[in-house]
């Protein structure tokens, strides 16, 4: 039985990854930041552990990481992430704003990607997925607004496209995925696909990857997306 893990679990796009995995028949550990009174996600069926994890929190990831042991993971999902105060123009930026999200967007990644490293290798799939935005891509996402939000998407797939290089030997693949414009709390009720639409997508491109596609960066159809 396979295993996948998901942060940010406990809605939207996390939690429609642990309801279609478990449905799968996979082993899923979601994690988000209060396992207490997570609604949806307690109710889940199948084979689920739901676990507490603060993912900028060293002292949190550590007893994470103490918690799973040797488990394999085939499919870390780095998925939580914020979208901040919007919309948001040069003249609107703060520090204050700015750093959570970017903390949130494109260091917790690595941070839990390097800490859960181990089990990824001791899998069969080696795959770490990155759940990032087209509006992260300087092509295809520039504008003159959402300094925050783009900004940081565009460092999660460099920070993780350098570290696809650092690990390549190890055989763990990193890559990262646009899911699309969703109805979530982020994306808005008029968003183009609903939650089970672009999850659905999203598992079967997962599916198709291999280590050839390690620090690249797609469309939740599986189609390239460029930086």
């Amino acid at each position: 039985m396979p295993t996948v893990l998901i942060t940010g679990a406990n809605r939207g796009l996390g939690l429609e990854f642990a309801k279609q995995y478990a449905a799968d028949g996979w082993s899923v550990i979601a994690t988000c930041r209060n396992p207490i009174g997570v609604g949806e996600l307690a109710q889940i069926e199948g084979n689920i552990a739901v676990y507490g994890l603060e993912i900028l929190d060293p002292a949190s990831l550590t007893r994470f990481a103490a918690d799973l042991g040797d488990k394999p993971i085939d499919v870390l999902i780095n998925n939580a992430g914020v979208y901040g105060p919007k919309p948001v123009k040069a003249a609107d930026v703060t520090v204050a704003d700015w750093t959570p999200v970017f903390q949130t967007n494109a260091m917790a990644p690595l941070l839990v990607s390097r800490t859960l490293l181990k089990n990824v290798k001791a899998s069969e799939r080696k795959m770490i997925v990155n759940i990032s935005s087209i509006m992260g891509s300087i092509e295809k996402g520039a504008g003159p607004s959402e300094y925050i939000y783009r900004s940081s998407k565009a460092a999660l797939n460099m920070a993780m496209a350098c570290y696809a290089e650092e690990i390549a030997e190890t055989g763990v693949a990193a890559v990262m995925f646009h899911p699309g414009w969703v109805q979530t709390d982020m994306g808005g009720p008029n968003a183009a696909l609903t939650p089970a639409e672009s999850i659905t997508h999203l598992r079967a491109s997962i599916e198709k990857l291999t280590f050839t596609d390690s620090g690249k960066f797609f469309n939740y159809d599986g189609t390239p997306l460029p930086w």
